[in-house]
């Protein structure tokens, strides 16, 4: 019975201080692809990806040709001549694991010029919002388009527009 007062305080409590919330959200994708920043980063990576798809096909090409000349010639090769040419198709394959890994791994650099490119705009993102939230008195601002789920916002909330305002007034 102690523990149900207890709950039923709490839960009274705890929506009194809510109903005193000035909440907000935005749309985080929204903003970033109407911001020209974004689009310049994005095809500056584009352009790279380009170029290092275009180098692993290159590659892959060179990988095909050496492995269907060796299909075709293998039977009359010599056995050490065999062994050096699979020795050599191996290396090739290791090369475009290697180079796969180092321009679109996890911490290729792919990533790390994507963070590089991205993080200033996010920065600028950031401190637009923070100003806005501080300024009309915001106690939460929620991104709708990441993680966190809205079920429900009134469309007065929705700071997205004025956020891409405050960025264009600069």
């Amino acid at each position: 019975m102690k523990k149900i007062i207890i709950a039923s305080i709490f839960i009274l409590v705890s929506s009194i201080s809510f109903a005193q919330l000035k909440i907000g959200y935005i749309d985080s994708d929204t903003i970033m692809d109407q911001l020209p920043d974004v689009q310049d980063a994005r095809q500056k990576l584009d352009a790279l990806i380009q170029e290092w798809q275009g180098e692993l096909n290159k590659m892959e090409n060179e990988w095909k040709t050496k492995y269907d000349d060796y299909e075709k010639r293998k039977l009359i090769m010599s056995d050490q001549t065999r062994a050096e040419t699979e020795a050599a198709l191996v290396k090739l394959e290791t090369d475009m694991a290697q180079y796969r890994e180092k321009k679109f791994g996890t911490n290729g650099e792919l990533f790390q010029k994507q963070d590089e490119l991205m993080k200033p705009v996010q920065n600028k993102i950031f401190i637009a919002l923070k100003e806005l939230a501080e300024q009309e008195d915001f106690d939460f601002v929620f991104d709708r388009s990441g993680d966190i789920m809205i079920l429900f916002a009134k469309e007065k909330y929705d700071l997205t527009s004025r956020v891409l305002d405050r960025l264009k007034l600069k």
